[in-house]
């Protein structure tokens, strides 16, 4: 479930104090065999496709717009970008440095669903709840006919540490 950001998060001094205000932690992720969550070339970290796992279990499967309402997607949006959050900690070190450039939602919804970039905003609105400036990014949001093992979103991004 997505958390009101009317909370005193903005008036909090660091991103990490802003996390927490929020009620939020950044999640353990698993090593897979085959890719690796995060890679660093130059001053850019490109985090892999992050799917809403929570305690290592997958959220929720199915399509947005037949099995899957707007507000579960957006809910399963923020989850993703947590993850995408903890890739990029484990890159940079810190939350503090972490700086979003751009933000890619995949959402598997029904060719009439026609809302992903609402999905899509809950995952930055997080960003910039707790990031500020550093949270704002360039972003798509499109959907598509389906993603690894029936998520109904995907997010990957492309982070700078500051």
């Amino acid at each position: 479930m997505i958390k009101n950001h009317e909370t005193s998060a903005a008036n909090t001094d660091s991103a990490s104090d802003r996390l927490q205000a929020l009620g939020l932690t950044l999640p353990e992720l698993r090593e897979n065999p085959y890719y690796v969550h995060h890679r660093t070339v130059g001053s850019s970290i490109y985090i892999s496709g992050q799917l809403p796992y929570r305690d290592g279990w997958l959220l929720r499967q199915g399509t947005v717009g037949r099995d899957i309402d707007l507000d579960t997607a957006r809910s399963l949006a923020h989850d993703a970008v947590l993850n995408c959050l903890a890739a990029a900690v484990h890159a940079v070190g810190d939350l503090e440095r972490v700086r979003i450039v751009q933000m890619l939602v995949f959402v598997a919804s029904t060719p009439d669903f026609g809302e992903q970039s609402q999905v899509a905003d809950a995952a930055s609105e997080l960003l910039i709840e707790v990031l500020g400036e550093n949270g704002r990014h360039a972003r798509t949001a499109i959907g598509v006919a389906g993603l690894p093992l029936n998520s109904p979103v995907e997010i990957q991004m492309i982070c700078t540490a500051v």
